[in-house]
């Protein structure tokens, strides 16, 4: 028994001095991490970060600091730290592979949070889906379709693509084509087209609405009618005037054509036998 407590005692002395340096550093520079961690967030914060890009650079750091910290006290410990963090390297390495596609997604989300191409609420078209953004995830975004379906896009599918923000600019152009029939009188439906889109009360007047003959195609003459809204009137101005357009031309006997062929019928008299 009193060999067992002389043996206690020498690794107690041997041991102990290191043990509880480890320990203190473990518990200080874990406190301090916590401390780095915050503050990085309190600036990120301050400087009108996205909140999710701030959780996210706090979590980093914060790991990347208590690492620090453990090799440090399993240093003091006299434990060989170098093969450690070889060790430590090569498993990240074998999981950078395995997940190679989430973290390709991890770091898209970073970029679109980071460079801001569109907000909660735009109406955008990315990853082969048009919708309005519900919410930005590190990992994937969120849109809502227009018949409110909810489709959730792997972020490293928007970022390798084309993104288009409707909602991005105050004003929108409206692009719409009509045609009369060759018979008609074109002045007669410019002037009628231009009243149309000047009395629409959402048609901004500045820049000025563009109509004009656009095309003498296979069975009409064809307008380009473009005036220019604010974004939140887009569809509503498209409807209305798409309605008012055939309304009016109903009632100035202005005709709408649509395709037709004109099939000529040719009879060869049979020779006499």
């Amino acid at each position: 028994m009193e060999g067992l407590l002389e043996q206690a005692q020498t690794l107690l002395i041997q041991f102990g001095p290191s043990v509880l340096a480890a320990i203190i550093i473990f518990v200080t520079g874990r406190w301090i991490a916590k401390i780095i961690t915050k503050l990085v967030a309190r600036v990120a914060t301050k400087a009108n970060v996205d909140p999710i890009l701030v959780k996210f650079t706090g979590s980093v750091t914060y790991s990347i600091l208590l690492m620090l910290v453990i090799i440090s006290a399993l240093g003091k410990l006299g434990i060989n730290t170098t093969s450690f963090v070889a060790v430590v390297g090569a498993a990240g390495l074998a999981i950078g592979f395995a997940f190679q596609g989430t973290l390709g997604n991890l770091a898209s989300g970073v970029m679109l949070i980071f460079f801001r191409p569109f907000k909660a609420g735009d109406y955008v078209e990315a990853g082969g889906t048009a919708g309005t953004v519900e919410e930005v995830q590190v990992f994937a975004t969120i849109l809502r379709t227009p018949d409110n379906k909810r489709v959730i896009i792997p972020n490293g599918t928007i970022v390798g693509g084309n993104i288009t923000n409707y909602s991005a600019n105050p004003t929108r152009r409206v692009d719409m084509v009509f045609g009369i029939g060759y018979g008609d009188d074109i002045r007669k439906a410019k002037a009628l087209l231009e009243t149309i889109v000047q009395e629409h009360q959402l048609v901004l007047a500045d820049p000025a609405p563009t109509v004009a003959v656009s095309e003498l195609a296979d069975s009409s003459v064809n307008f380009v009618v473009r005036p220019w809204v604010n974004t939140a009137d887009y569809w509503a101005v498209y409807f209305d005037l798409t309605e008012t357009v055939k309304l009016r031309f109903d009632q100035e006997g202005i005709s709408i054509p649509f395709p037709q062929r004109d099939i000529h019928l040719f009879q060869e008299s049979s020779s006499a036998a």
